[in-house]
């Protein structure tokens, strides 16, 4: 299977889509972040409802898209990215 990377606002954002085989939809998007200090994310999901789609190649598009989407949101709004330790 072919890995989906970009580079984005300095973060590397890689789609990390499972497959389920069986299903209708068996491709579930979800991505990793990798940060300019090296830092990299655990295995982010998109929401429930778009988690799920038919075709590899739309889920790790929208896998890519919601990446972004993260990287805004915690350089822009302060949203965390990474777990602290507890």
């Amino acid at each position: 299977m072919s890995m989906m990377q970009c580079t984005y606002r300095d973060h590397i954002i890689t789609a990390e889509v499972m497959e389920y085989p069986g299903t209708s939809t068996p491709w579930a998007g979800g991505c990793r972040i990798t940060a300019p200090d090296g830092h990299v994310t655990r295995r982010l999901p998109l929401p429930l409802e778009h988690a799920f789609m038919d075709e590899l190649d739309k889920a790790q598009r929208l896998s890519i898209a919601h990446g972004k989407w993260l990287v805004d949101q915690h350089l822009d709004h302060g949203r965390e990215l990474f777990q602290k330790a507890a």
